[in-house]
């Protein structure tokens, strides 16, 4: 699969409502990545594929004067890279769900729950993993699929891990 475009700004709020899925690299939203691909070609809808790093900026920190050059430099490591594993993951769900169209990837800097909540507007489903990356395993629910579930402005989809 060749590489895909990638926006670094939030799905737009006018477009034809689809499947949002949120995906932050860990298997959980890779899983949740698969199932979105197949939610979307079952309900002829597009895809929006939706990545929030949450890097530390500037003003939140209060970095000293003469550093923000260093502080942007970061932001944009963290989105090349989250850019990458959306991409990687994007093509290995592809390859199991080969019927599905071509989504579009969306990796921006922000609050993953607001990014979120605020792209579920008008969409068909919010498709998300039930753990993310969070340091917290023995949570059934991960934060971010937590707060969606009782906020998100469209149904939400939670997709379980295989059992161990």
């Amino acid at each position: 699969m060749r590489a895909l475009p990638v926006s670094h700004e939030p799905p737009p709020a006018d477009a034809e409502p689809g499947v949002l899925v949120g995906v932050d690299g860990s298997d959980g939203s890779l899983w949740a990545l698969e199932r979105a691909l197949a939610e979307a070609h079952a309900h002829a809808v597009p895809l929006r594929v939706l990545a929030a790093v949450n890097p530390i900026t500037p003003t939140a920190a209060g970095v000293t004067a003469g550093l923000e050059d260093v502080v942007q430099d970061s932001v944009g490591r963290l989105l090349a890279g989250m850019s990458d594993v959306v991409q990687r993951g994007v093509a290995a769900a592809s390859s199991r769900v080969p019927e599905a169209g071509t989504p579009s990837l969306h990796v921006v800097a922000g609050d993953p729950i607001a990014l979120l909540l605020s792209a579920s507007a008008r969409q068909h489903t919010l498709v998300l993993g039930t753990r993310g990356n969070g340091g917290f395993s023995r949570l059934l629910l991960g934060s971010v699929a937590s707060a969606l579930t009782f906020h998100a402005l469209c149904p939400v989809l939670l997709v379980p891990g295989p059992k161990r």
